[in-house]
């Protein structure tokens, strides 16, 4: 799932404006959701480092992108205020996860231990890659690339800090 600013977890990224698009005041948005079809049930969104409210009046699709009408942004001087600000939803509104998936931000900070109990350093970064992600871990053995798949992440506990690995054969030699 999409990043989160790191120092505040009421908001999830959904999407970056990338440039204002004609006259009236639309932005052209790159979706970062798994889900697209999210904005179209969306009434508000926040934007920028401010989390600025604006309510959503229209959603449409333009080539790999979306066209959002924002309330209140109603000339393309406005829109272009709004370029490259992140579209963030809060977390009340944020797509249910299932049991076994969670948040970047939930994941990035963790302890990783191998099966052992060997600490094998903190995801520091989630890589978004198609297929699944992969979790960059640092510490005291160098930097380990970890898929995130059932077979090698065994446990994750939030509530600890920690993620619970197998480390499959051949990654660290």
């Amino acid at each position: 799932m999409s990043p989160v600013h790191p120092s505040d977890h009421q908001y999830l990224v959904i999407g970056q404006i990338v440039a204002p698009h004609g006259l009236r005041g639309q932005v052209k948005v790159r979706v970062e959701s798994d889900d697209p079809d999210r904005f179209f049930a969306l009434k508000h969104v926040f934007v920028g480092p401010e989390h600025r409210r604006y309510r959503l009046l229209r959603v449409l699709v333009h080539k790999e992108m979306l066209l959002l009408s924002l309330e209140g942004v109603s000339d393309r001087n406005a829109a272009e205020t709004l370029r490259n600000a992140l579209v963030c939803v809060d977390l009340q509104n944020a797509l249910p996860l299932d049991s076994d998936e969670y948040f970047q931000y939930q994941i990035e900070g963790l302890r990783v231990q191998d099966e052992a109990g060997s600490l094998l350093g903190t995801v520091t970064e989630v890589l978004e890659t198609g297929a699944n992600d992969v979790y960059v871990i640092r510490g005291p053995v160098g930097e380990l690339l970890l898929p995130a798949l059932k077979g090698v992440v065994l446990r994750v506990d939030l509530e600890a800090g920690s993620m619970t690995v197998r480390v499959p054969a051949g990654l660290t030699d």
